[in-house]
Parts: C-alpha cells; sequence; structure tokens
C-alpha cells in the first residue's frame, strides 16, 4: 500500500498525481509548493514515494533510487489506487522521467514533467530521450533555462514528439532557481510554474 499526500478539493475535476524526483521526499519545500499551489487553482493533488525513499522516511538510512522497473511498477500501483477519469502524470526530475514512460501505456490525460533529466549533470552525450520521440500524450515540460540536466540551448535542438510542449523558467537552474543578478526571483519561477501547469492541466492552456 503507498501512503499518500493529498492537497485541493476531493471534487476536483481533475486530478493530479505528482512524484518526487531521486533525491527528495513528497514533502520537500519543492513539492509542498507546487501541490499547495495547484490546490489553490482548485487542483487535487496526490503525492507518493518510491519504495526506497518510503524506506529512508522509516529508518533514516539512504538509498539509491529502486530500479526502473520496480520505479514504473510503483506508478502503475498508484494509478490504479487513483480513482479518476480525468488523471495528470506528473513528476520533479525522475519521477516525471518515469511518467513520461508508461503515460501512453496508462492512458493519462496530459503529463507534466516539472525539470526533465534530459541527461545525467555534465554527460550530456547520454541522451534520455528515446521514447519521448513517439510519447502521445500531451505534455509540458517546465524546465529552467540553464538546467544541468538539459540546458535551454542543448534541448531546443533535441527532436522531440510533437505532443510534447516546453515552457522555459528564465534563468532557472534544476529547481528553478534563478541567478541573483539575473533580475529573477525563485518565487518568480515558481508561480509561473504553478500557473503554467494549472492551465494546462485543467485543459485551458494550449498544447
Amino acid at each position: 500500500m503507498v501512503d499518500f499526500l493529498i492537497d485541493g478539493p476531493p471534487d476536483a475535476e481533475t486530478t493530479v498525481a505528482l512524484a518526487h524526483g531521486a533525491g527528495l521526499g513528497f514533502d520537500a519545500p519543492f513539492m509542498n509548493i507546487i501541490a499547495v499551489g495547484l490546490a489553490e487553482q482548485g487542483v487535487r493533488v496526490v503525492r507518493f514515494e518510491f519504495d526506497y525513499m518510503a524506506k529512508r522516511r522509516h529508518d533514516g538510512k539512504r538509498r539509491p533510487p529502486d530500479r526502473m522497473d520496480r520505479l514504473m511498477a510503483t506508478w502503475r500501483d498508484v494509478i490504479a489506487e487513483i480513482e479518476t477519469d480525468r488523471l495528470v502524470l506528473a513528476g520533479k526530475s525522475m519521477g516525471g522521467r518515469i511518467a513520461s514512460m508508461i503515460a501512453d501505456e496508462v492512458g493519462a490525460i496530459r503529463l507534466v514533467c516539472l525539470g526533465y533529466p534530459f541527461h545525467p549533470a555534465g554527460k550530456p552525450d547520454r541522451l534520455r530521450v528515446d521514447h519521448l520521440v513517439a510519447l502521445r500524450t500531451p505534455t509540458l515540460i517546465l524546465q529552467g533555462e540553464r538546467d544541468a540536466l538539459g540546458v535551454k540551448n542543448e534541448v531546443e535542438g533535441y527532436s522531440l514528439s510533437d505532443s510534447i510542449r516546453i515552457a522555459w523558467l528564465p534563468d532557472g537552474d534544476h529547481g528553478f532557481r534563478p541567478r541573483k543578478r539575473s533580475g529573477r526571483s525563485e518565487t518568480e519561477n515558481l508561480e509561473t510554474a504553478i500557473a503554467e501547469m494549472a492551465a494546462f492541466v485543467t485543459g485551458l492552456g494550449t498544447h
């Protein structure tokens, strides 16, 4: 049984299942801000943790992420437990990457990736985009312009499915934080990300 954190109205038309990144728990500050921000826009948000993170919470021992097949299986278990006809899959970094690998299979109405890990940091030749070429699920990727796992000038050269739209957060890093000299604040980038995501998942945003 997977534990959930739930925000937003129980009778919301749209439910977002939100997965954490490789080093984040489901109650990390970034996750809290996104979930609460969406809930304030009338979206129901269901957060969960992968097995390795749930074990860390229990005994305090840091573990690497589960194997890919186990991460995918956890996502499927979560989807099976959420009873809704309008389910959006979403995730921070690794959580979004795994969601993107099963979105077509499970019939998600939309997909949102918060900082997609296009490649490992410092290894732009090890791309993680093969499955994104044929992705059919309408997808929004919210990406910092200087994300070390996929900066703007790199990503704009990738061949991705027409179902994918990328919204760039000015001068943002992997957590959407801009540099002070940019004149942009972290709060502004997070507010922009929430607004873009809320419009997209409720069907108001264009693909």
